[in-house]
Formats: structure tokens, sequence, C-alpha cells
């Protein structure tokens, strides 16, 4: 099998803050200060009430699988899911270290870092360990 290859980030001035902190082994969302809702995808104003008044905040890592599919045709084959965050923001990401046959829908999950060929850091998530279905 083939080791998966992953594409190195593209920072822009409204992402370097998150991907600075993905360096560190940090998870961070941005959360409105007008209408307090945290949001992923990060940007400057706030997709629920137009708001510039946000800011980067630490997020706890912690979530549930919304939704999963296995892509069995890729070279190694992969986990993509949808993430509800406990924070509120559902966000696309990969399942890392995880048997996916086994996965549910609703399990928790938490953030783990992948290293990037460059040295970069890309936030995935695996399966909490000890979860009770």
């Amino acid at each position: 099998m083939t080791e998966r290859v992953f594409i190195e980030p593209q920072p822009t001035s409204e992402t370097q803050t998150f991907w600075e902190a993905a360096k560190e082994g940090r998870f961070f969302i941005k959360r409105c200060d007008a209408c307090e809702k945290a949001h992923w995808y990060p940007r400057e104003h706030c997709p629920f009430c137009t708001s510039m008044d946000t800011k980067w905040v630490e997020a706890s890592g912690e979530g549930v699988i919304y939704s999963f599919s296995i892509m069995r045709r890729a070279k190694p084959p992969y986990v993509m899911a949808y993430v509800t965050l406990s924070e509120g923001p559902t966000m696309m990401t990969n399942l890392i270290e995880c048997d996916p046959v086994a996965l549910r829908i609703g399990d928790p999950v938490s953030v783990a870092f992948v290293e990037t060929a460059e040295g970069n850091a890309l936030p995935m998530f695996k399966p909490k360990a000890g979860a009770v279905r």
C-alpha cells in the first residue's frame, strides 16, 4: 500500500493564525463577538450576522461524526467525514486511526494533527478511545 500524500496548506491573511496554531498542535475556530456563534470555515466576517467583530478562539477539538464516506478506490483508501464540533460548526475532514467498517454516525471523535512533507500540520479527527455507543 502506498503512503498518502497531503497537499500543503496555503495560508492567507484570514487563515494564517489557524495554520500557525495547528503547527503547535492547537485547534482554533472563529467566534463572532456580536452574535456569539462559532463558525467554520475561518473568515473575517460572521456568516450568521455579517459582523466583522470575529476573533480566533481555541476549540476543544472534540466532536461527533455527522456523516462519512469511505474512499475505497483511493490508494490507500481513506475516510472523508463531516464532524460536528462541540462548539457547534460542522466541518469536512478526514478520519484517521480507525477501522472504517466500525465507524458510526454520532461516534465521538477528537482532533489529531497529521504532519505534511514540509512540516505543516493538518487537523484531522480520530475516534475517541473507549467511546461507548
